[in-house]
């Protein structure tokens, strides 16, 4: 009876959703540094390249990069000649170039919205945008490995959509914005941000991607959402579930940036408060790309997005829980033969 025993748990391992692996866990936020200069006091955009922080603030004060060193002290300042009305992120393209997402509206009265680039002798150019369907408070942009620009609109209800141009962009413009996807965000409780939860932990505040292209994030006032990007495509990696990862207690979180070890990097605004790194991020999500001799064999959906919890086999939940029964029970019936003949 004992070895009926060992085999049913040993199939139910194999054959239950429960054996499925678990999402990974991330690791809990580390202080780098405390932001403590005035001229930084509402770090809402950051990039990484390794040896440098890149930071803006939110306003409309000037087109300025700060250029950090890991102990938070501003080390230079990258100044363009735009004259800004809402800064709200940072991006930065495969070769370099700064793009600042002057989209912040929170009246919801702006006709154009704008991306200005900014390289890093200071050279600006304002590109104004248009919305197909009105005006949207944005406070996320996202630029992936071919230089194209997203940007992910700011919901209080926890629905944002995801715009790019739809055309090569113009200076000074206006180009046209096409909606390419939605995100949607739940709730949760982990404690930060100058609203409620049930407001904070929903609004993307900011957005990041990795150096090359296959991990991206967005962040709330609370939390950072981390999908992984196959073959380069944003909107796509956008409807697959993500890793949370909660980022607690921080005054006015807007700040989120990928160091090229895969570290995950988040600020928020307000004087005195820390930037923070998470290790290993990006890891956290499943590679985007397989080997091409793997692609046919595996065409689960990344992250278990397809509605149904399966087990390593690739057997949905309920198939998986029905072939454990039937094996148990064959195992059991052989035993019992096998004493019968004792």
């Amino acid at each position: 009876m004992r070895a009926v025993v060992l085999a049913a748990v040993l199939l139910a391992g194999l054959a239950s959703p429960a054996a499925a692996l678990a999402q990974p866990q991330p690791a809990a936020p580390v202080v780098r540094c405390t932001m403590t200069d005035p001229r930084l006091a509402e770090l809402s955009g950051l990039v990484a390249d390794g040896d440098r922080w890149y930071a803006v603030n939110d306003g409309g004060t000037a087109v300025t990069v700060f250029v950090l060193t890991k102990d938070c002290a501003i080390e230079r300042e990258i100044v363009g000649s735009v004259d800004p009305y809402d800064v709200e992120d940072l991006g930065r393209g495969p070769d370099g170039t700064f793009w600042l997402s002057d989209t912040g509206d929170n009246d919801l009265d702006r006709k154009t919205v704008a991306l200005i680039s900014l390289t890093a002798d200071g050279a600006a150019t304002l590109y104004r945008l248009t919305y197909p369907d009105g005006p949207h408070d944005t406070e996320a942009i996202l630029v992936d490995r071919a230089g194209t620009p997203y940007l992910v609109t700011k919901s209080t209800l926890g629905t944002a959509g995801v715009y790019r141009p739809a055309a090569e962009l113009a200076s000074p413009g206006p180009t046209a914005l096409e909606q390419v996807g939605t995100v949607r965000i739940s709730a949760t409780d982990t404690p930060g941000g100058p609203v409620p939860n049930i407001i904070g932990s929903v609004a993307i505040t900011g957005g990041a991607m990795n150096a090359d292209g296959t991990v991206l994030a967005l962040r709330t006032y609370t939390d950072a959402y981390v999908y992984a990007v196959a073959d380069g495509d944003v909107p796509a990696a956008l409807t697959t579930a993500p890793v949370r990862v909660p980022l607690p207690g921080e005054a006015q979180g807007e700040a989120i940036a990928f160091e090229p070890d895969g570290t995950l990097v988040s600020a928020s605004e307000n004087t005195g408060q820390p930037i923070r790194a998470v290790p290993g991020a990006a890891s956290l999500v499943a590679p985007p790309d397989p080997p091409e001799d793997t692609r046919a064999a595996d065409k689960r959906p990344l992250g278990g997005t397809s509605g149904q919890s399966g087990g390593e086999d690739g057997l949905p939940a309920l198939p998986a829980a029905a072939f454990t029964v039937v094996l148990v029970g064959g195992v059991f019936l052989f035993f019992r033969r096998r004493a019968r003949r004792r």
